[in-house]
């Protein structure tokens, strides 16, 4: 199964989120905030990225923006994910780069959905 880069500050959501896709098959590499995950993405080499969207010292918005400058990340699918369910919210973080948006609290049928959506579509790296 693909790796997911799950990226959360919050102890707990990290927990049961990655608890629950490991569960689902899916390896999970854990990344706590946006400069962490700007790091871990290029030794974890994930197939996709879970970001939330606030978090302490790098926000979400702005680990996004940069992972999606860089030719080495860009290609990699990302859905950003937040407790803010507002449009301007999802407008916000698809702005910043992401591929999908999600709520939380995340319910796991849509967000897997969304996550074999973007695998499908997306090309292996080479």
């Amino acid at each position: 199964m693909p790796k997911l880069l799950l990226v959360e500050d919050d102890e707990n959501n990290r927990d049961m989120l990655s608890r629950r896709l490991i569960r689902k098959g899916y390896e999970v590499a854990i990344a706590i905030n946006g400069v962490d995950a700007c790091e871990k993405v290029r030794t974890e080499l994930p197939a996709l990225i879970l970001m939330d969207m606030q978090m302490p010292i790098m926000d979400g918005y702005e680990a996004t923006r940069q992972l999606k400058a860089d030719p080495a990340t860009r290609h990699i699918p990302l859905i950003g994910l937040s407790a803010h369910a507002m449009s301007e919210h999802r407008e916000q973080a698809l702005t910043a780069g992401c591929d999908d948006y999600d709520t939380k609290p995340v319910e796991i049928p849509r967000l897997l959905e969304k996550i074999e959506a973007l695998l499908a579509k997306t090309p292996p790296a080479s």
